[in-house]
């Protein structure tokens, strides 16, 4: 009883979305027209069949529906991206203007060891690999410093040769970084019988790699960085 009066209801607006629906439109466009419920509008054109032409219409627009979607995302991420590097842009030239020195050597140690967005990984997230203490702990306090880093985003990773004294290089940098054992992960090297190396014995303490969470952006910040200081240095 509910079905049949729900079918009757309404006959001039039940007509006129068959007559719509039969033209190939969808859904949402015959709501447009008609402003029923969807539920409603399933039940009065269940029995209203399509040509194939019409089928390809609503296959088509359902396509192009589902494309709309990333590739909106991807355009509001390239201008996110694009304001990134403009407000980077106008930092770096500041920074230079005032020779601020330790500023220009961070962002020049992360060109040189740093990781880098690529055309096919645009997320690159932030990271710095290297053996030297020094390197590690000047790029540690030039992230708080001028990335804004706060220390508890700071990831550190240690990766060393088994062979090694792991537990003496552990030790090594967590007393150096002033980190607790919590915050350091440890990653073993391949071994390799036949190694052409020289980083060996008591001296040798891994290589440490610094990470930042969610620092997708802050790369973009510092890639322009980078870019003004080639510039500066007339090599771009």
């Amino acid at each position: 009883m509910r079905v049949t009066s729900q079918i009757m209801a309404k006959p001039a607006e039940r007509i006129r979305a068959i007559e719509l629906r039969k033209l190939g439109l969808s859904y949402r466009e015959i709501r447009a027209e008609v402003p029923v419920a969807k539920a409603t509008l399933s039940l009065w054109l269940r029995q209203v069949g399509l040509a194939r032409a019409q089928r390809q219409r609503l296959t088509e627009r359902r396509l192009a529906a589902a494309h709309r979607g990333p590739e909106k995302l991807r355009v509001q991420r390239l201008e996110r991206v694009a304001a990134i590097h403009d407000a980077a842009r106008e930092e770096a030239r500041d920074r230079i203007q005032s020779r601020d020195i330790l500023w220009a050597v961070g962002a020049t140690l992360y060109w040189a060891e740093g990781a880098k967005a690529k055309p096919w990984r645009s997320g690159t997230e932030f990271q710095l690999s290297n053996t030297d203490p020094t390197v590690i702990v000047l790029v540690r306090n030039w992230l708080c410093r001028y990335c804004g880093v706060d220390d508890a985003d700071i990831l550190y990773v240690l990766y060393i040769h088994e062979s090694a004294d792991v537990e003496s290089a552990k030790k090594h940098w967590m007393e150096l970084l002033s980190i607790s054992d919590t915050r350091l992960r440890t990653y073993f090297k391949r071994h390799n019988p036949s190694p052409g190396r020289h980083n060996v014995g008591r001296t040798y303490h891994g290589t440490m790699r610094l990470s930042v969470r969610k620092s997708t952006a802050l790369v973009h910040r510092i890639e322009s960085w980078i870019k003004g200081v080639a510039e500066y240095c007339g090599v771009v």
